[in-house]
């Protein structure tokens, strides 16, 4: 998951609202949203590594999972960043206990972001510069392959969206959706430095992400209810942005 913005106890309806993209080489293989034989997950699945970017679990169980951009990807033969979000939502620790626990051992991982959230709380935890963990206020929040809440111009308008969203206490999905589609490239002032150079940080400002080799493969969006109720929901990209299907998942209180 490269981009992702959540609404925590902020909507009246929804205790937690997640909307996100993952984006990938579309060489890579992956299986859609679906319920996994071998693990209480609601998830697409990476079939390289058996992971995952963003999923729901049990009682409305939620984890995402991004990548931290800096400077271009070197080899690694360590454990996989998609078995984190498997792992708790398979899992019945509280969020900040898992969080706070994972943090002692994240340095075995390449670097990443993940936040966790159940019923009772949300916590993040990362490993890059430094592993450390806390609680997440409610509030919406967002990040993309930088820090917590970095405002990248693409996270901010996701997570400017978002909030107005749910403030409002809107309970049609369209705005979430075009605002997982912009395709809107920021000006050089605005660009991070995440050291892959002026030019492929141009090219990945947009929150929509559309080339033959590498791109946004899938949008999602997470809904748990603060009755217990929740749902899953990815729309699915091929090459230069070819729409390829979507998938609804739903889980009763």
């Amino acid at each position: 998951m490269c981009l992702v913005a959540f609404a925590w106890k902020t909507h009246p309806r929804w205790r937690l609202v997640v909307a996100g993209n993952r984006d990938e080489l579309h060489a890579r293989p992956t299986a859609p949203l679906a319920a996994w034989a071998d693990a209480p997950v609601l998830a697409g699945r990476d079939l390289r590594s058996g992971g995952t970017w963003m999923g729901l679990g049990p009682a409305g169980r939620v984890a995402v999972v991004t990548n931290v951009r800096d400077g271009l990807a070197q080899p690694f033969d360590g454990p996989s960043r998609g078995a984190l979000p498997v792992a708790f939502l398979g899992g019945a620790d509280p969020a900040a206990v898992h969080a706070a626990a994972l943090a002692e051992r994240a340095a075995r991982y390449a670097p990443f972001n993940l936040v966790v959230a159940e019923a009772d709380g949300c916590a993040y935890v990362g490993n890059h510069p430094g592993s450390g963990a806390h609680a997440i206020a409610p509030g919406v929040h967002g990040l993309s392959n930088g820090a917590f809440d970095a405002p990248w111009p693409k996270t901010r308008r996701l997570r400017e969206v978002l909030r107005q969203w749910a403030q409002a206490g809107r309970e049609d999905l369209q705005p979430l959706w075009d605002a997982l589609a912009d395709e809107h490239m920021a000006a050089d002032a605005e660009l991070p430095d995440t050291g892959v150079g002026i030019a492929l940080e141009r090219r990945l400002s947009p929150a929509f992400l559309r080339s033959a080799a590498y791109g946004t493969r899938a949008s999602t969006l997470v809904l748990v209810g603060h009755d217990g109720g929740s749902r899953i929901h990815e729309r699915r990209f091929g090459p230069d942005g070819v729409f390829e299907g979507e998938t609804v998942l739903e889980q009763a209180p």
